[in-house]
């Protein structure tokens, strides 16, 4: 990838990598979209993420990994489910040699469309 380069769509993003990195970037997008199909889809922190009453999640390509950041608190709720991940405090390492564990994914971009549209709720109420 190009360093210091700012990207402004997804396309972009996945131009800057070669084809093997862009069909798994490409899996992580389709598997995203299909959890959240009314979710929009942007760069932020220069790396793609969806966004729902808020931003639901990140991913980013590496040399080895791809990184999936739903933030903190899904980290918790699928903790036996990332057992076999490197994980730190709001991101998930998957090996870019495996497959991107699809049934995972989705289920933590749910669980972040819920915790956002309640947090939605709630300050709709105030």
């Amino acid at each position: 990838m190009e360093a210091n380069k700012n990207f402004r769509t997804v396309e972009e993003y996945f131009s800057a990598f070669p084809a093997s990195t862009k069909k798994v970037l490409m899996k992580m997008r389709e598997t995203i979209r299909q959890a959240a199909p009314q979710a929009e889809e942007l760069i932020s922190y220069n790396m793609p993420a969806f966004k729902l009453h808020g931003v639901l999640v990140y991913y980013a390509a590496y040399k080895s990994h791809i990184g999936f950041y739903p933030t903190a608190s899904p980290m918790k709720a699928f903790k036996e489910e990332l057992a076999d991940y490197k994980t730190s405090k709001g991101a998930i390492q998957f090996p870019i040699e495996k497959a991107i564990p699809t049934n995972l994914v989705k289920k933590i971009v749910k669980f972040r469309i819920n915790e956002n549209l309640e947090k939605a709720r709630l300050k709709g109420e105030k």
